[in-house]
């Protein structure tokens, strides 16, 4: 009965040792953890922010905008377009050391068609690289468009398409950095010469890209671009930037004011004329000595009826030489 005592009184002092062998361990532990805990105090704010910055990179740029991600369709988002939104433009680097701007953004009465991007001249070969951060959402080929092109997500919530190039050098959800080279210079899809054709966008919404980038001074209009949704989007400064929103005196409010409300009305007008260059012109007839309603109607692949309908005259009208006559 001794012995059984005896031994369980020993166990018990075993466990006892191990329990605290094992507690003198955990402190030895704490106390070399708590240089890496000061030096983890140390870090600051701002590198912390960089660093999760860095990392969304890697995962989906600017997901707090873009609902989703995919590789298929150029635009595909489905959200509404935010009232504002300030875009960092700073850390930016030009797609193309070229300062030649071919061809603007805006409305083409030559092919009457609306062109979405800036035409830099490249020759076939020139690096075509990324002008910011972000990650490649779409590597494609569109013989009747944008020839071999490259979409990129930028983590400041723009997607930048870099078209008719010659050769690829990214892939599909491979992250890049700002001067990275992205691909070669190219004269591949619709295009009639080697150029690239650039666009930025913001959640689908095309945005001039010379409203961003000074192509012949190989650099941005500001660091910031405000975005809004309701009109032209204003260049800022960061000593415009105070606490996170945009101080402006009211001054430079009224003026702002006046400003967007005359890069509006030219928009309008702009617009306008690209409706009336847009629609169909009359084609006319100069009538010449010996010719009749009917000589001219079948000239030109029309009834005498309409011909006489278009003019306003009837089939027993004299024509006179030199009298012009419309005929579509």
């Amino acid at each position: 009965m001794c012995i059984k005592r005896l031994k369980k009184v020993t166990r018990l002092f075993t466990i006892a040792l191990v329990a605290l062998s094992a507690g003198a361990q955990a402190q030895d532990q704490l106390a070399s953890m708590a240089p890496i805990d000061r030096k983890m105090r140390a870090i600051d704010s701002v590198s912390i922010v960089r660093l999760m910055q860095q990392e969304e990179v890697y995962q989906m740029p600017a997901s707090a905008l873009y609902p989703s991600w995919n590789n298929e369709y150029i635009r595909n988002y489905g959200v509404a377009l935010p009232k504002e939104y300030r875009i960092d433009l700073r850390g930016f680097h030009m797609p193309t050391d070229s300062r030649l701007v071919t061809s603007h953004f805006g409305y083409r009465p030559r092919f009457r068609r609306q062109h979405y991007g800036t035409d830099i001249k490249v020759y076939v070969g020139d690096t075509i690289r990324a002008a910011f951060d972000g990650k490649v959402r779409v590597v494609k080929y569109e013989g009747k468009g944008y020839g071999k092109y490259v979409i990129i997500r930028h983590p400041n919530g723009l997607e930048t398409l870099y078209g008719h190039m010659s050769k690829h050098l990214v892939k599909e959800d491979q992250p890049v950095k700002a001067g990275e080279p992205i691909g070669l210079g190219g004269n591949t899809g619709r295009s009639y010469g080697s150029h690239l054709h650039f666009e930025t966008r913001f959640l689908g919404h095309f945005i001039d890209p010379e409203k961003v980038f000074d192509f012949a001074a190989q650099d941005v209009l500001g660091d910031f671009y405000m975005f809004r949704s309701s009109g032209a989007g204003t260049i800022l400064a960061a000593h415009d930037i105070v606490g996170g929103e945009e101080e402006m005196s009211p001054e430079q409010a009224a003026q702002l004011a006046a400003q967007e409300k005359q890069e509006e009305s030219r928009a309008f007008q702009e617009e306008r004329k690209a409706e009336v260059q847009a629609r169909p012109r009359a084609q006319i007839h100069k009538v010449k000595k010996g010719e009749s309603l009917y000589t001219i109607a079948r000239k030109h692949g029309v009834t005498v009826d309409k011909l006489c309908r278009m003019n306003n005259i009837s089939k027993r009208t004299t024509l006179r030489p030199g009298q012009i006559l419309k005929y579509s």
